[in-house]
């Protein structure tokens, strides 16, 4: 970088730019850029509609949001919790579903809460590819773009579409990137000048454009990171060479880690964080678990040493051996909250083996938290209490007996046939399915929390909807996963 660029940056904008004390005696705007216009063709296709999933993948009709009213909506999507997988897996489902908005959608919100909510949950390529679709020819979902691309790293699109589409952003400090990026350094620190002449960009972010204009800008003083970083603040810091670690950030920064240029302990730790989310395969996370042998002891290497372990005895091919591997790596799997994802990297392996005591209970109910509960659990032989509860879950079967479970007697009077509550019947009749299953997914999360008739009435919804796989994974993992905790 230049050093006369020091000095440029500290030079008086009434210098450099002529005229602009004159325009700042009579303001008449907040800001140098163009004001945004929202247009859109008449012939424009319906881009709210947009999704990676057919209705024929889905099972979910082209319209089950147009008899909602799109702040509801978008308030559920934001704030419905999600206890267990299943819960992920539909609302990810529902996010990424082609439908119609609802009625009255006219700026995209729709589409705006979809985006924020994939990006929360670290599913930055899914977002990515809906905006593939989309496109980015509005400012909303250019700025969704942005974030999304300075994640993966992707950032010459970025720039070269605000340079041909300035009308996009009016996020200086976006300019300021992409003008020092394309070498215009100049261009850069004018642009940096006016807007602090402006009050655009002020305090601590002001002084980390500064250094990333000239590093040498700050005589040595630490420069304090924000709590919540943009995509944007913290490529700055990158390029400053003082890196901000993505652990206490949003889930969205793990992405950052998958490459592996961090390490492999801060890369198998992001792909755990996004794995518990439902943002990455399984298969990717056991194949990072695989890539060698563990580095030392404690914490998340004696996850992948048990893991490795268990693979191990997989392979040798002895029930006893695999027992024993079981009752180690469970554990480890179980305290990173992942036993959904081990469930569906493991369970057919365990088909048709016979272990004793904690190794057979593991076991069963690995089977249970697969996606192929139902199928591996058809023959299966353990004639306990609660193996018999939870294959008649399975099976979608009113349950006879009780076990001591967590919730089993909430779940057993859901698929007994509760009745569907009349506000959810009535939004059903006026052609809200969305809503309902939203609304549902919420009881479903009360229910988690104790409330033992919200979780009946979500049962009993999610199968009066054809939901029936949902109904019943989502209660198995619930049970499960909670029992497991119990004992931790």
């Amino acid at each position: 970088m230049p050093r006369s660029l020091r000095r440029m940056i500290t030079v008086s904008a009434l210098a450099v730019m002529p005229g602009l004390a004159l325009a700042q005696a009579d303001p008449v705007s907040q800001s140098a850029l163009p004001p945004a216009v929202d247009s859109q063709p008449l012939s424009a296709p319906n881009v709210g509609a947009a999704g990676l999933l057919s209705s024929a993948t889905t099972g979910l009709p082209n319209d089950l949001w147009t008899g909602s009213d799109p702040r509801s909506i978008a308030t559920l999507i934001a704030a419905v919790d999600l206890p267990v997988p299943a819960m992920t897996r539909m609302m990810q489902t529902l996010i990424l579903a082609e439908a119609q908005p609802p009625r009255g959608d006219m700026r995209h919100d729709f589409l705006d809460s979809r985006l924020t909510w994939l990006t929360s949950q670290g599913a930055v390529e899914q977002a990515v590819a809906l905006l593939d679709i989309t496109g980015v020819d509005d400012p909303r979902l250019f700025a969704h773009w942005v974030n999304l691309s300075l994640l993966l790293g992707q950032t010459e699109p970025v720039c070269a579409k605000l340079d041909a589409e300035p009308r996009l952003s009016s996020d200086l400090s976006l300019r300021i990137f992409c003008a020092a990026r394309s070498g215009d350094w100049q261009r850069a620190a004018l642009i940096l000048q006016s807007a602090e002449t402006l009050g655009e960009i002020t305090g601590r972010h002001a002084e980390l454009m500064v250094r990333f204009l000239d590093p040498e800008a700050g005589n040595g003083r630490d420069l304090l990171p924000p709590v919540r970083p943009s995509a944007l603040e913290f490529r700055l810091f990158e390029a400053l060479g003082e890196p901000l670690p993505t652990a206490p950030l949003p889930r969205s920064f793990a992405v950052l880690d998958l490459s592996g240029d961090n390490g492999w302990r801060a890369q198998i730790e992001a792909a755990e964080r996004l794995a518990r989310a439902g943002s990455l395969p399984p298969n990717r996370l056991l194949g990072l678990y695989s890539l060698r042998d563990a580095a030392a002891s404690g914490g998340v290497w004696d996850r992948v040493d048990a893991l490795q372990n268990f693979e191990a005895a997989l392979q040798r091919d002895n029930d006893d051996l695999i027992g024993r591997a079981l009752v180690q790596v469970w554990p480890q799997m179980a305290h990173a909250r992942l036993l959904s994802p081990f469930a569906e990297m493991f369970a057919v392996e365990l088909e048709g083996r016979t272990f004793e005591g904690r190794a057979a209970r593991m076991a069963r109910r690995l089977m249970f938290l697969s996606s192929g509960y139902e199928e591996l659990t058809a023959d299966m032989k353990d004639t306990s209490a609660e193996a018999q509860f939870l294959t008649e879950v399975a099976r979608g079967l009113p349950p006879q007996n009780v076990p001591a479970l967590p919730h089993a007697e909430a779940v057993a009077l859901g698929f007994r046939g509760v009745e569907v509550p009349s506000v959810l019947r009535d939004q059903l009749a006026e052609g809200r399915l969305g809503e309902v299953v939203l609304r549902a997914m919420a009881l479903f999360a009360s229910g988690a929390d104790g409330n033992g008739q919200d979780l009946s009435d979500a049962i009993s919804t999610f199968r009066a909807v054809g939901l029936e796989d949902v109904a019943r994974r989502a209660s198995l993992e619930l049970m499960i996963l909670d029992a497991e905790r119990a004992l931790q």
